[in-house]
């Protein structure tokens, strides 16, 4: 009898477990903002290039140099970008690579012609490329696998989210004030945020706004590196023969082929559509203005729905191989609908057709989440760097090889053609390469 008092005093007063806190999604706030203002950036120019091209004397052959400048080393210093990111960490990586292309950005309102403006392009693109690794490797050490999908949802649809909606803004802003003025605004902005994330970021077992439940809780449903150890252990050593080692496992090496093919539909909406619209399509400008903003909205629909689509699917069936890349392969399919255009005369249909195949391509960028997912420990930046290189040739070659077909053929018939081929070739590479989606292996 009395010693059992004690004991029923204990359990009465025992505290009750500690309930997870939710520092993840202010990380992941932080980097929707960083990933908005990173599209926002490069895309820029795309804005006030009228102006710019007036004002600097520079021919719309020249124009095109410039605009491709930015793919060119953004594309060749991903797999360097993702070194840097493994040997340094997240957090003074992003804050460098924000402030660097910010003041890239910047300092293309101070250019006085084609060659100041070349090098601002090309230093753009060696600036940005960490950025999107960084992201991955933040959704793998923030967030449990069954939470990723919907929080590189989250993230990415800020890409399309700043051209959808934020281009008004910056058009009022280049009437207003100038085009200097945008290129100089927009860099400001960037510094103040790389400014804060420097301030607010930390590794989970580092961060003051995860309590330990949470840490727990990150742990055991996949996170890596959740705590202070794991971020202190011996960086390991990393060569251009590593990353072709890693290229060549079939899980990064068919997501790679995938994320590049998905990334041509969004590399011909950044950059030809509004001149199909206007050219083959004989729309006015006025109409064009209206009807790209459509495809873009239906994008950012589909980052989200894919996101969501993804983890419903693992918690229900427990598959990473399921839940990952079924609604890929389902986005890869929609995307080849774009051949579609070429049989339809409303320009309705038309519009139509070309946001579901934009819809389609939006739930593509889930290739963030299977990345992060197979990604080594150790290497997560290298693969990411990899894999977004892969991705971005597509920013290289497909409008040149657009620009082919149409000055060629007066047509943009085979070059949709071209478009929907590759998505199909995107599809077949997630249903016959990538294999089991599991943590790769390598020594």
């Amino acid at each position: 009898m009395n010693d059992a008092a004690p004991a029923i005093s204990v359990s009465a007063n025992a505290a009750p477990a500690m309930r997870p806190s939710h520092g993840r999604f202010f990380i992941l706030g932080l980097i929707a903002v960083g990933t908005m203002i990173n599209y926002l950036d490069r895309s820029v120019l795309s804005v006030a290039a009228p102006q710019v091209s007036a004002d600097l004397n520079l021919t719309p052959a020249i124009m095109g140099i410039v605009f491709s400048a930015f793919s060119w080393t953004y594309a060749a210093a991903q797999i360097p970008g993702g070194i840097v990111l493994d040997r340094i960490g997240t957090r003074i990586t992003y804050f460098f690579s924000v402030s660097l292309w910010s003041i890239f950005t910047a300092l293309q309102g101070l250019t006085a012609g084609f060659y100041s403006l070349l090098a601002c392009r090309l230093g753009l693109g060696v600036a940005e490329a960490p950025c999107f690794p960084a992201n991955s490797r933040v959704l793998g050490v923030w967030f449990p696998q069954h939470e990723r999908a919907r929080a590189n949802a989250v993230y990415s649809v800020g890409q399309y989210f700043g051209l959808a909606f934020l281009s008004p803004l910056l058009y009022w802003v280049t009437a207003e004030f100038g085009w200097r003025a945008l290129f100089i605004g927009a860099g400001l902005a960037g510094l103040a945020f790389a400014g804060i994330w420097l301030m607010a970021y930390r590794e989970p077992g580092r961060s003051r706004i995860a309590n330990q439940a949470e840490l727990d809780y990150i742990a055991q449903g996949g996170g890596i590196a959740v705590t202070s150890a794991a971020a202190d252990v011996e960086k390991p050593k990393l060569s251009w023969s590593l990353g072709m080692r890693l290229l060549g496992k079939r899980q990064i090496l068919g997501a790679s082929i995938g994320q590049f093919a998905g990334n041509s539909t969004l590399v011909f909406f950044l950059t030809w559509f509004p001149t199909y619209l206007a050219t083959e399509r004989g729309m006015e400008w006025i109409k064009v203005g209206f009807y790209a903003v459509l495809p873009f909205i239906a994008a950012s629909v589909g980052v989200i729905v894919g996101g969501l689509a993804s983890d419903i699917i693992l918690r229900r069936t427990g598959s990473a191989n399921v839940a990952r890349k079924l609604p890929i392969i389902a986005g890869l399919f929609l995307a080849a609908t774009i051949i579609g255009a070429n049989f339809a005369d409303s320009d309705v249909v038309v519009i139509a057709i070309l946001s579901v195949a934009f819809f389609g391509q939006g739930m593509v960028n889930l290739g963030w989440t299977l990345i992060s997912d197979i990604a080594p420990v150790k290497y997560v930046g290298l693969t990411g760097g990899i894999f977004n290189l892969c991705a971005n040739l597509a920013g290289i070659i497909t409008p040149i090889v657009v620009g082919f077909i149409v000055a060629g053929t007066g047509s943009f018939f085979f070059a949709l053609a071209y478009i929907g081929a590759l998505a199909l070739l995107g599809a077949f590479a997630y249903i016959f390469v990538v294999g089991d989606v599991k943590r790769v292996e390598i020594e």
